[in-house]
């Protein structure tokens, strides 16, 4: 039997097959490499770049506050805010707990965060937090979690300042009182770098600095960080005291308009993140109106005596101590009798100011208060600040002519009364108030000076023997002011509830501050401004008159010196 012989092999042909094989994909490898490393070589290092290149914001340092004598208000200190890639966190699931109890968090509820935004990049964990913290959320190496350098504002003052600063929301814009009005001027402009993160989004590195961040700028404020203290400390014990609702204090500069401080209360602190009633963050002295009562006199009487009508001497008869004007009855706490114009804003009569308005226009009236800025914005520029009311005069009937003249029917805000007492002061010469050092601006002519030394010199009979608000005296200097106990409305119709004011300035003769004290709703008793509000006034200005060095003057000094304050208000020129 044969056997069948098996082909042969040609080895050479299959080598050269094989070799032609690995010729043939080493040079489709070559290719590619030569398009990748070279013909290509930008879109591939722009497509890895996207990937772990990342350009980032620089935050800016935002620009500090501080009082008028350089003492911090406002200041921004570095924190570290956590963010994640919830893609990346959620692979390592079984650690979230761990996160969560670095952070202070329900496990659940991060995880139900990450879940709902897994399709995302970038999500805050939480922002804010000291450096200590966020080591120890760091130090648990998870991946996807980075940190991010911020700024989170503070407040050394804490509530004392905190309706005159405002506050910061948490990406560092200003919300609230100077942190919003110069919001713009505070805010730096954030920069930009580009960095390397590795595949757990960590940055590795920085590779340039694409934009440099711009600082904001520093402000410095009018107020004096003492008699911004001082304030609060009086204003606080009188609401106590008195168990009153609600309370603010303005102190002016009268020369300059500047506001020395600003209080309020029920206030809160900035400093704190916790949700408070809204109502607390009102800066009362300018958004509250509320009708003056009879701090609103020495206009009346300012106007009596523009008008030509009536002279300081003039005697008008109060007896016997009320007054029907068409179906309302004006009342007096006494029958007073006759009364010259210093005696009717001594014993505040209510009588005395309605015959005077009786003897002059509507218009005329108007005029003058519109003049003192009544129903009008102050200019301070601060946010949120109310008009007040002031009706057209054409709308007065003899009922709201003779209210307005003793301070119904007519509402302010305690910084507007402090402007208009501050005219007063100045000769007559207003200024707008302004929160920022340095930035008085012009002054206008508001009434003749002499006039305005003439309500002075009145006004100082207030608080002497005699007068509504001898409590108002300071020891060693002289005062001019005036009391104001006015019905609060509620439910249609004034109530047995009163509004305590008392408004002045000091040194009378050569005034250096004018001071406002509004005691809203005590409950304690007392109730007259002279006897609830004019005490704070005492002992704030006091403070404040020593604490800027105003040498103290006597009793007998009043004539010479406001002679001498006529004089040189005579010779500046007055501009309308």
């Amino acid at each position: 039997m044969s056997r069948s012989r098996a082909p042969k092999v040609n080895l050479r042909l299959r080598l050269y097959g094989v070799l032609l094989v690995f010729g043939v994909a080493g040079s489709g490898l070559l290719a590619r490499a030569i398009d990748l490393q070279v013909l290509r070589k930008d879109f591939y290092q722009d497509q890895g770049d996207a990937r772990y290149l990342r350009e980032v914001p620089i935050p800016a340092y935002r620009g500090s506050i501080s009082d008028r004598n350089g003492e911090p208000l406002a200041v921004s200190t570095p924190v570290v805010s956590l963010w994640a890639d919830p893609g990346k966190l959620l692979e390592s699931r079984e650690r979230l707990p761990d996160l969560a109890a670095a952070l202070g968090l329900d496990s659940d509820a991060l995880t139900e965060k990450l879940e709902q935004r897994k399709a995302r990049e970038f999500v805050y964990l939480e922002r804010h937090l000291s450096p200590e913290k966020a080591q120890r959320v760091l130090a648990l190496e998870l991946p996807g979690v980075n940190q991010q350098r911020e700024f989170r504002r503070y407040y050394p003052g804490g509530e004392v300042f905190g309706h005159v600063l405002g506050f910061t929301n948490i990406d560092d814009r200003g919300q609230e009182g100077i942190e919003l009005a110069y919001d713009h001027w505070l805010a730096g402009q954030p920069g930009r770098k580009r960095v390397i993160r590795d595949r757990l989004g960590r940055v590795v590195d920085t590779v340039e600095q694409v934009e440099p961040p711009q600082p904001g700028g520093d402000l410095t404020l009018s107020i004096d960080r003492r008699l911004q203290y001082l304030a609060y400390r009086e204003l606080k014990s009188a609401m106590l005291e008195n168990r009153a609702s609600s309370g603010s204090v303005v102190v002016l500069e009268v020369a300059t308009g500047e506001v020395l401080a600003m209080v309020n209360q029920p206030s809160y602190n900035p400093n704190s993140r916790q949700r408070v009633d809204t109502s607390f963050l009102r800066n009362r002295a300018l958004t509250d109106v509320f009708e003056p009562g009879s701090v609103i006199k020495p206009f009346t009487v300012a106007a009596a005596l523009e008008s030509g009508k009536f002279k300081t001497d003039t005697v008008i008869d109060t007896s016997p101590g009320t007054l029907v004007v068409a179906n309302h009855t004006v009342k007096d706490i006494h029958s007073y009798g006759k009364l010259d114009l210093a005696g009717i804003l001594a014993k505040s009569s209510n009588v005395g100011a309605t015959r005077l308005a009786q003897g002059m226009s509507n218009d005329h009236i108007w005029d003058m208060f519109h003049r003192f800025g009544f129903g009008q914005p102050t200019g301070s520029g601060f946010p949120g600040e109310a008009a007040g009311v002031l009706a057209e005069a054409n709308r007065w009937g003899p009922v709201e002519k003779a209210t307005i003249s003793y301070g119904y029917g007519i509402s302010t805000t305690a910084l507007q009364l402090a402007q208009a007492f501050a005219t007063l002061a100045n000769g007559g010469r207003m200024r707008a108030p302004t929160f920022v050092k340095g930035a008085a601006g012009p002054s206008t002519a508001v009434i003749d000076p002499l006039l305005a030394a003439q309500v002075s010199q009145m006004l100082e009979t207030v608080t002497a023997p005699g007068g509504t608000a001898t409590r108002a005296n300071v020891d060693h200097y002289t005062v001019a002011g005036k009391t104001g106990t006015a019905r609060k409305i509620g439910g249609g119709a004034y109530q047995s509830r009163y509004i305590s004011v008392f408004a002045g300035y000091a040194p009378a003769a050569r005034p250096r501050v004018a001071c406002v004290v509004v005691i809203d709703d005590p409950k304690a008793g007392a109730y007259y401004g002279g006897a609830v509000a004019a005490p704070v006034f005492s002992q704030v200005v006091g403070g404040a008159l020593r604490l800027l060095n105003v040498p103290p003057n006597s009793d007998d000094q009043w004539p010479q010196t406001m002679v001498a304050a006529v004089d040189e208000a005579y010779a500046e020129p007055v501009e309308p």
